[in-house]
């Protein structure tokens, strides 16, 4: 019996539409690791796979006298015989793949075929001619098959890009559809844990975000009946806490040098606004050049981190920045941690926390445009959304979100995370004034500009709050 599957109606719709489409469909899945990529096919499709497999996983292999390539092909033998194959084991690739169009050519032809490969990134070893025999399997035949539906997934999205996307090869242009799964929205986690009847209000499910980041395996991970802090001190704070090792688990399942790609990592970990690449460089060792480029490019293609450039800066100062939140939040707090098994019921209220809630709350309001647009009515109009930086080095000023809008308007949006209702004292509307001021003659700017407060429960009514514009809550971001 198929689970029911929570949110990613986009996703559904799309694999219904190709799935009745008539035609052959070579359709490639990819995202982050853990985001839920094989749980949506493969509930989506229950019971109709004409062949379903999976890749053995490198970091989880038995040491032993067989090749990695052997131990692959025996992998998908053991699929193939599951399927009704009754020959030999295959000795390569197309041996493989030649078993797998037999499997299906007895198959009734009137009926669609769902051939589903999960995890194929972790077929393709070296020297083993995975990708030439598998070109040969879809320009050979699949591609002229009318009813069938080949699904290509993994969670090494650069690998995924590099031979399948952009294959320049056998492969090129070959692809029918491209679908990325991203982490859940507030909103799709909300129903989540109203389908695994976790209980927890709003405040604490977007401090689950800032923690987990909408990652539906580490949320699947709470405990019913444990507050938040006491999930997260058994998942990520006891030595035999199933999130204890993800970090490490995480770069090394996906990527061939994981141990520069954590470098790059923990040196963006630490700046808030991200870094240059010369900067990424020298904090690393890592020297700047293709090798840094293909790394950097891995790990944006695995949502990792993101680019961006300010507002009026040049495009050749393009800033990287960690955008993961479960990776920030393991280095700002569980990496070198192994004596409090209750670090975080401990400290709660302590200052530490409260910043990361400070930084990481924005992190969240970057995950939710759509939803912050919506709040402001402008879901239609063009926008494209920018940090801006001030060039005075005194008495400067930095504006974490700009939405810049065709309609001629710039939405300033200030991002606050608060316990309570937030209050704006006179020093701070003091600092908001010096910073639109700024703005305008920095930037020589025309458009309108209006004053956005992004907050959690609200805004207090005092002298000062009457220069806000327009107010966004946390509520706001669930829908």
């Amino acid at each position: 019996m198929a689970q029911e599957i929570i949110g990613r109606d986009k996703e559904q719709q799309e694999l219904q539409e190709l799935y009745e489409s008539g035609r052959p469909e070579f359709l490639v899945v990819h995202g982050r690791r853990r985001v839920g990529k094989t749980f949506l096919i493969r509930e989506f499709f229950k019971g109709r796979f004409a062949f379903y497999h999976t890749g053995l996983s490198p970091a989880e292999r038995e040491d032993s006298d067989k090749t990695i390539l052997f131990q692959q092909l025996e992998s998908f033998f053991s699929s193939l015989s599951r399927y009704g194959y009754r020959g030999k084991m295959p000795k390569d690739w197309i041996q493989a793949f030649d078993a797998l169009i037999q499997i299906l050519e007895q198959k009734d032809p009137n009926q669609r075929q769902v051939v589903f490969i999960d995890e194929m990134p972790w077929m393709d070893t070296p020297k083993s001619g995975f990708i030439t025999a598998f070109e040969h399997f879809w320009n050979g035949w699949g591609a002229g098959q009318d009813n069938l539906m080949l699904i290509a997934c993994g969670s090494s999205t650069s690998w995924i890009v590099d031979k399948i996307i952009n294959n320049k090869g056998g492969l090129y242009n070959r692809i029918t559809f491209e679908m990325t799964i991203r982490p859940f929205t507030l909103r799709e986690c909300e129903l989540f844990y109203k389908n695994r009847n976790i209980i927890m209000d709003r405040y604490d499910q977007l401090q689950a975000y800032m923690i987990f980041g909408g990652i539906p395996y580490y949320m699947s991970l709470l405990r019913k009946g444990l507050s938040l802090a006491q999930n997260v001190d058994a998942l990520c704070f006891d030595p035999r806490g199933q999130l204890r090792m993800e970090f490490d688990r995480l770069f090394n399942s996906l990527f061939v040098n994981p141990e520069d790609n954590r470098k790059i990592i923990r040196a963006l970990s630490k700046k808030r606004k991200g870094l240059l690449r010369s900067e990424i460089s020298y904090e690393t060792g890592i020297p700047t050049g293709g090798g840094l480029t293909n790394l950097l490019n891995s790990l944006q293609a695995s949502d990792f981190i993101i680019t961006y450039t300010t507002y009026k800066g040049s495009k050749r100062d393009t800033y990287f920045k960690l955008a993961d939140h479960f990776c920030l939040f393991y280095l700002y707090f569980m990496d070198g941690q192994t004596n409090n098994h209750h670090f975080w019921s401990s400290n709660l209220t302590t200052p530490q926390l409260n910043a990361w809630r400070g930084f990481s709350f924005e992190a969240v309001c970057f995950s939710h445009i759509p939803q912050i647009k919506a709040a402001l009515g402008i879901s239609d109009v063009q926008t494209e959304v920018f940090p801006w930086i001030s060039k005075q080095k005194k008495d400067g000023a930095q504006i974490d979100m700009l939405i810049v809008r065709k309609d001629h308007v710039i939405n300033i949006c200030e991002m606050k995370y608060s316990t309570d209702k937030f209050t704006i004292t006179r020093t701070y509307d003091e600092e908001l004034r010096h910073k639109l001021t700024l703005f305008e003659e920095e930037t020589k700017n025309r458009m309108a500009l209006h004053l956005t407060l992004i907050t959690t429960y609200g805004l207090t009514n005092n002298e000062y709050a009457g220069h806000v514009q327009r107010l966004i809550t946390m509520d706001d971001l669930f829908k």
